[in-house]
């Protein structure tokens, strides 16, 4: 029986998605459509993968650009001052802009720029310049979204407004802001956000109801855009256009970034979105694994997967602090199978750096290793996407095996995640039966425990 999928899930997915998509449409902004189908025309499993960093300024695979920097600062805002205080996330915006970031919007810089207060200075740039409906807003609003959906509907809309207006004069931008809270908020509780756009209309100005309607309806598509996704009408309308015809996260984040233009904003608006429906889980471990990046004036920090993971957590109101593994028994890496490897965790952070891990519990700090994957996979009978999770682990293995890589697999204990992905992986290596995989599995890693009946029905559906 298929479990829902949990809550907690789904605001992972909406908080890291947007990252990912950031970190992935950023080497290709400002590029032709095509050209990242071009470059990957298949999934790239392998050391190489799709997170291939470059672009102007140049960055590393997974690094995230001024989208994600600026949400996070949002983010910080919203969980230390307990709610949206708007002079306080203006005031981080701008010494963030004092910071020199290597990239910018033009809006955004003029108003943080214009030494005026919050509350007046993207009002008179609006005014000047009559030219404020770029997408800067609404590529940070995630962590929002987020925070204000367990308030409703009219709650989460009237924050977006509220803080797109601090930045972005022009109403029209609030209301797409406001329109992206209330379809994120209908997904995290678990419904269509598809579904949810007619009557999410119902609540925008009447004076922007119209336009706001055309590029989000089911036959628009976004070579009917009137203007570049810079600005923010074709982005949101191409995140929803993505959502409908992408079967998955990945198929969605690539129709979008394949539009060439303002890919990392469109792709990080279109990952919020996504991730929320999908889950984190649906997120391919390839992406979420390298996502990273600092933020100026605050590059003491830099920001990975377990962040992002407790980030989302506060946002949605877990008081928690950030996950610290205790210390296992250090199990030795032991080889399973041709090239594949186990171990618990300790046994894997101290193993030879030559490996590729993958894991499939917390381990708190990255390891030293320089490729390390991460699945998300509980040790219990919660997994709501277990067989995608498991697919995905295993073609990756068959892509770093490929490339030549010892692929060590671990969970905290080395017993039961570690097991199944052993296991599923002698099944589709050498199309063994699951009894049989379970027999050569348990007489070479004696720690493998079955207790999970989940796993063993998983195990059952590996082809």
């Amino acid at each position: 029986m298929t479990q829902p999928m949990p809550r907690a899930h789904r605001v992972a997915g909406a908080l890291i998605g947007s990252a990912v998509g950031d970190a992935l449409g950023a080497p290709f902004e400002f590029g032709p459509p095509g050209l990242f189908t071009a470059r990957f025309p298949f999934p790239a499993r392998g050391l190489a993968t799709e997170m291939c960093g470059g672009g102007s300024p140049g960055r590393e695979p997974g690094e995230f650009t001024d989208d994600t920097q600026m949400a996070l600062l949002l983010a910080t805002s919203l969980i230390e001052r307990g709610g949206l205080d708007e002079a306080d996330v203006f005031a981080r915006f701008r010494a963030w802009a004092q910071a020199e970031p290597p990239d910018i919007g033009n809006q955004t810089r003029a108003v943080l720029g214009s030494g005026l207060p919050w509350h007046t200075a993207a009002v008179v740039h609006f005014a000047r310049s009559r030219h404020a409906a770029g997408n800067g807003s609404l590529m940070r609003t995630t962590p929002a979204a987020i925070r204000f959906a367990r308030e409703g509907r009219h709650a989460t809309m009237d924050a977006a407004r509220r803080i797109s207006a601090l930045t972005h004069g022009d109403p029209s931008t609030g209301e797409g802001c406001a329109v992206f809270h209330e379809l994120v908020r209908v997904a995290l509780d678990g419904g269509d956000p598809l579904a949810a756009v007619p009557k999410t209309l119902e609540l925008v100005a009447p004076t922007h109801r119209r336009r706001w309607a055309t590029v989000l309806a089911p036959d628009w598509t976004p070579d009917q855009a009137t203007e570049t996704n810079g600005a923010v009408w074709p982005t949101l309308g191409s995140a929803l256009w993505a959502l409908r015809h992408g079967r998955d996260f990945a198929e969605a984040l690539r129709l979008v970034i394949d539009l060439g233009g303002d890919t990392d904003t469109v792709a990080a608006v279109t990952g919020g979105l996504a991730g929320a429906v999908f889950g984190v889980a649906g997120i391919p471990m390839r992406w979420t694994s390298v996502v990273h990046g600092r933020v100026p004036g605050h590059a003491d920090r830099l920001w990975q997967l377990a962040d992002l993971h407790h980030l989302a957590a506060l946002l949605d109101g877990s008081t928690d602090d950030p996950y610290e593994a205790p210390e296992t028994r250090r199990l030795e890496p032991r080889e399973v199978a041709d090239g594949v490897w186990a171990a618990d965790l300790d046994g894997a952070r101290h193993s030879s750096t030559d490996f590729a891990v993958v894991s499939l519990c917390r381990t708190g700090t990255r390891f030293l290793h320089d490729v390390q994957r991460f699945a998300y996979l509980t040790d219990d009978d919660a997994n709501s996407e277990l067989d995608a999770v498991l697919a995905d682990v295993l073609d990756d293995i068959e892509a770093l095996r490929a490339d030549g890589k010892q692929v060590l697999v671990h969970c905290f204990a080395g017993q039961s995640r570690t097991g199944l992905v052993l296991r599923a992986w002698l099944r589709r290596s050498e199309g063994l039966s699951a009894a049989a995989a379970t027999d050569i599995v348990g007489r070479r890693w004696p720690h493998l425990s079955l207790w999970n009946d989940s796993f063993t029905h998983a195990l059952e559906r590996v082809h």
